[in-house]
């Protein structure tokens, strides 16, 4: 899962500097829009998202049986799983919104439409909803506190809301959430796996 998401590090032109500025290795953003954190990043949070809500689990994975596969609701499998790369670049081209509100909505939508698909996977998507958040949370506070002005620094404050939970951004926790709720149920939707 950690390398279904690095990729996603190289859409960092998009939130780089209309979201955020931060020095990176070798002035790679400064100078490309491009570098290595964010691969690093997107790599981890993957990773992250698609496990923290396993934690504590007895409940083991099984292939669902073929009959469910043909069942009404699933005929849309695939737009329901690549729902989020094209409402993403939907949202980009028809709204002024920054980004981090649009891969924010997207991934909601994603989650929605795996819900939609599974409901089975409900509670997983608020569990990982839940569980990633407060994981981010605790993260970033513990960045806020080791570099108390970073958010004031290498945020575009004034694209954003400005609002800030303990000094964590509104906007993180909202794209941790919907990060959380999508990808903790991506690999049992992905390849029809159901929990025993």
């Amino acid at each position: 899962m950690s390398l279904g998401t690095a990729p996603l590090g190289l859409t960092e032109p998009i939130f780089y500097p209309e979201y955020w500025n931060p020095p990176t290795l070798f002035a790679l953003g400064e100078n490309y829009g491009f570098d290595i954190e964010s691969l690093l990043f997107s790599f981890a949070v993957g990773g992250l998202a698609s496990s923290l809500y396993e934690l504590g689990s007895q409940k083991k994975l099984r292939i669902m049986p073929g009959k469910h596969k043909l069942e009404r609701r699933h005929r849309f499998h695939s737009l329901a799983l690549s729902s989020p790369i094209f409402i993403f670049i939907l949202l980009e081209i028809v709204t002024s919104l920054n980004s981090i509100y649009t891969a924010s909505l997207a991934l909601l939508v994603g989650a929605v439409s795996t819900v939609i698909c599974r409901m089975d996977l409900l509670n997983s998507a608020i569990k990982g909803a839940a569980i990633f958040s407060i994981f981010y949370f605790i993260f970033f506070s513990a960045m806020n506190w080791t570099h108390p002005n970073y958010v004031d620094l290498y945020w575009n404050n004034a694209a954003i809301s400005g609002l800030r939970i303990f000094g964590v951004p509104l906007e993180e926790l909202l794209f941790a959430s919907t990060l959380g709720a999508l990808w903790s149920n991506f690999y049992e939707h992905r390849y029809w796996q159901e929990k025993t």
